[in-house]
């Protein structure tokens, strides 16, 4: 077991201590004909806050503040023990009234693209390894221009030394869509094998009407084709790695803004 295995249990525990202990307040606070909801609510806008430093540390990863990999254990028991805590301030798990909504659809929003994020996180990584190929996010856009340009050179090469047009005629109505840039991007998200079945489909179509000769240009473009598979389900995968914060982020932001637009009017009402 490693240290950050250790962390975890410790978190969970810590965690779910955490939310037994509030859950057991607010439940003999109501039967007191007490108000727990403003504790709780208090004790739920600090705990975002404390949310909220994890970008923070992320954006000063040079500065020691602990590994990283303890911050994201703690952002994500964090994020789980603030849903609970969540479900004990409103009483249940759909609110009443528009903007307790509006501010609850939006947190769930948060928890949900949050538990995207920290699986592909988790996921992704590992099946990008299997792939045996190495690539830079950046550099996918020069590989597939690169990939271009040759297997429009093999059809253009097949045509001049067969002096058959079958291969380009296939190429332009079907292998050039595929080449021009990254495909079957959900299938790859979601790994699927869409990508391999048209590549296997598409050689099939055209193999039994290729001499020996043609079928050895086909073959080449059959190479290019699952090679370029490859890039794509990297370009899937790190696009997914890369732009998922662009919703989670502001969708924290929006929380945490609507949640202190919240205390303000219930303190303003509680006066």
């Amino acid at each position: 077991m490693n240290a950050v295995t250790t962390r975890y249990i410790i978190l969970w525990v810590f965690s779910a201590a955490f939310i037994a202990a509030f859950a057991t307040y607010s439940s003999i606070s109501n039967i007191n004909l007490g108000q727990p909801e403003f504790i709780t609510g208090y004790v739920l806008f600090g705990l975002m806050l404390g949310l909220a430093t994890f970008n923070a540390r992320k954006k000063l990863s040079m500065v020691p503040f602990g590994r990283s990999a303890y911050w994201l254990a703690v952002h994500v028991v964090g994020g789980i023990a603030a849903l609970g805590l969540f479900f004990i301030h409103t009483g249940n798990v759909w609110p009443t009234g528009a903007y307790e909504q509006a501010l609850a659809i939006v947190f769930y929003l948060v928890t949900i693209s949050g538990i995207f994020g920290y699986i592909i996180q988790k996921i992704y990584p590992k099946r990008l390894v299997q792939t045996e190929l190495e690539i830079i996010y950046e550099r996918i856009p020069a590989e597939l221009s690169e990939l271009r340009e040759k297997s429009e050179s093999i059809t253009i090469a097949c045509t001049e030394n067969t002096g058959s047009d079958t291969l380009a005629r296939h190429y332009m109505e079907s292998l050039r869509w595929y080449f021009q840039r990254p495909r079957f991007f959900l299938s790859h998200a979601l790994g699927g094998a869409a990508a391999e079945h048209w590549i296997n489909q598409s050689y099939q179509t055209v193999s039994r009407y290729l001499s020996e000769a043609e079928r050895e240009y086909l073959n080449n473009l059959n190479d290019l084709a699952k090679y370029k598979s490859k890039i794509d389900f990297h370009f899937a995968c790190q696009s997914m790695m890369k732009y998922w914060l662009l919703a989670h982020v502001p969708l924290a932001a929006a929380v945490l803004a609507l949640i202190f637009w919240h205390v303000i009017v219930v303190n303003v009402y509680a006066l």
